[in-house]
């Protein structure tokens, strides 16, 4: 029986780039909820009788919130639902079934690396029929649905068993649980040389994967262990947990630090990687070198061809406004498109289906191909192991004769998390203001060349997106952009990225915050960080 449920609108449903986030206990608030998710249903049109996607990483609330998904999509008139075993599915593994099944679209219960548990954060975004996540259009649509929202549509039917795989039937709607990692599996092998790589690792190379207690430890171990061949032993924290353990499930250099440090050992392994809380990003670190993101980006672009589903080249490169230009050069040589869009995958949606690019990625350990809508963290990982199969080579060795070729571009980006929203834009009021009177001004010893707030014109659908980041462009190339993030649930991110070509051979192995420095000291000058936050130091530095 579907009841109508009465309610008033909630003031903060607008969705970021990467849907809602909030803390569990706004989530849990009655209404919330259900408000947030048939405002997205209100804001679509001829979904009647189409099938939807439902999964998501796990953490706390994760069932409950797809319980009631399912019971307000039957409601709402789907036709289908398809929904992961024990309500599990990343990211990457969601947009591929979108698009398999040829869905309507799917709802996505993540808050990606942030931390889960009871009084911590919670995620939900909806994703379209190309598997990826909804265009600004939409989320606008939803948001202005959420101020005036009234009601909501609810079948009242039993919990569906999600740990039992099988088809049902309630209020009227097809439910199917599915495995979660099966139909991604298969199509990584159908992108990836998994003999060459299963013939790397039985020769003695050893892998360790950090799944962090996320939602790709059951991928890891059927793709690398059970498909590949990799120590199981090796294959770290892959029960995922409500709480990932009580630990923070972001692969960077802090969160990760127990496999950098063994990475970083006399006795690594070969190659080491960890993925994130939804599974969209990841950490490369060979023997003894840790390799930043926007370098991956370019390295995977330059060596893609060695891999099967990439032989016939790439269409173009795309990367996200604060992501180095590393990738840049690789393009340039190429001779392919090179794109340069805002931050946020969706992005990269209208170039992929346009055809005019194959590989995107972005600083954030975000890196993905046209094989899916989002970003993929095990994809980026097989890859890698695809190269160093193919290569023979470590990855300290690629990583070398890559910089030897395209130049180094140095980087890093300075995390100031949690900081009072009004001192965060304040700051970036106070620099925006500036940048007409910077080009010509000397910061110590650069010189700024141009600044502006970047603006993205969509190449296929002509779309504007403003006010996308601050860029300060200096003289010889270096460069430094101020953003605050949208994918937080407390304060503001403010995040500074650096970056610095160095063309010389001789200079590629100087220490990176080293060899930034100065562009580091001129952030602090035009921004006045300490003086508007009062931080001494940024909470992350990648």
């Amino acid at each position: 029986m579907t009841k109508t449920i009465k309610i008033t609108p909630f003031a903060d449903q607008k969705p970021g780039t990467s849907g809602l986030r909030k803390k569990v206990p706004v989530f849990q608030t009655p209404g919330y909820t259900e408000a947030f998710i048939q405002s997205i249903f209100d804001s679509l049109e001829g979904y009647a009788g189409t099938t939807l996607v439902i999964g998501g990483d796990g953490r706390y609330y994760n069932r409950e919130v797809i319980q009631t998904a399912i019971r307000m999509a039957a409601a709402n008139g789907f036709g289908r639902v398809l929904v992961g075993q024990g309500g599990i599915l990343s990211t990457p593994a969601a947009s591929h079934l979108i698009r398999k099944n040829e869905a309507f679209g799917g709802l996505i219960l993540s808050a990606s690396h942030n931390p889960g548990g009871p009084n911590e954060d919670f995620g939900l975004k909806y994703n379209v029929a190309n598997g990826g996540p909804a265009p600004e259009k939409l989320t606008d649509a939803i948001y202005s649905r959420s101020k005036v929202i009234d009601r909501y549509l609810i079948e009242d039917f039993d919990d569906v068993d999600l740990d039992r795989i099988g088809t049902f039937e309630a209020g009227g709607m097809i439910i199917e649980v599915i495995n979660p990692v099966t139909d991604y599996a298969e199509l990584m092998e159908t992108l990836f040389d998994f003999d060459a790589i299963r013939a790397m690792i039985a020769g003695g190379f050893r892998a360790t994967f950090d799944a962090m207690h996320a939602v790709t430890g059951p991928y890891a171990k059927e793709i690398l262990v059970r498909r590949l061949g990799a120590d199981p032993a090796l294959v770290l924290n892959a029960v995922p947990l409500e709480d990932f353990g009580g630990h923070h499930p972001d692969p960077n250099l802090v969160h990760a630090k127990a496999l950098y440090d063994t990475m970083m050992s006399a006795d690594a392994p070969d190659f080491g990687a960890a993925s994130d809380g939804d599974g969209d990003r990841n950490l490369i670190i060979g023997k003894g070198v840790f390799v930043n993101p926007s370098d991956s980006l370019a390295m995977l672009a330059a060596n893609a061809h060695l891999a099967p589903g990439y032989k016939a080249g790439l269409k173009g490169i795309a990367r996200s406004m604060p992501t180095s230009g590393a990738a840049d050069r690789v393009a340039e040589k190429l001779g392919v498109e090179m794109h340069e869009t805002p931050t946020g995958w969706k992005f990269f949606g209208n170039l992929l289906d346009a055809g005019r690019c194959t590989i995107c990625g972005e600083e954030s350990a975000g890196t993905g191909s046209d094989h899916v809508r989002e970003k993929d963290g095990l994809w980026a990982i097989l890859l890698w192991l695809n190269i160093l199969a193919v290569r023979r080579q470590s990855v300290s060795d690629i990583v070398n004769d890559h910089w030897a070729t395209y130049g180094r571009t140095f980087y890093s980006r300075h995390d100031y998390e949690a900081i009072e929203s009004e001192k965060a834009n304040h700051l970036m009021k106070a620099l925006e203001d500036r940048l007409p009177e910077l080009p010509g001004q000397s910061v110590g010893s650069l010189t700024v060349e141009r600044a502006d707030s970047f603006t993205y014109h969509d190449p296929v659908d002509g779309s504007i997106s403003r006010n996308q980041g601050l860029r300060i462009l200096f003289e010889g190339g270096a460069r430094l952009v101020f953003r605050l993030s949208g994918t937080g649930t407390s304060g503001a991110t403010l995040r500074v990225y650096m970056e610095r070509h160095e063309p010389d051979p001789a200079l590629h192995q100087q220490e990176a915050q080293a060899a930034l420095a100065p562009v580091i000291e001129a952030a602090e000058t035009l921004a006045g960080i300490r003086e508007r936050t009062g931080r001494d130091a940024p909470t992350v530095i990648t």
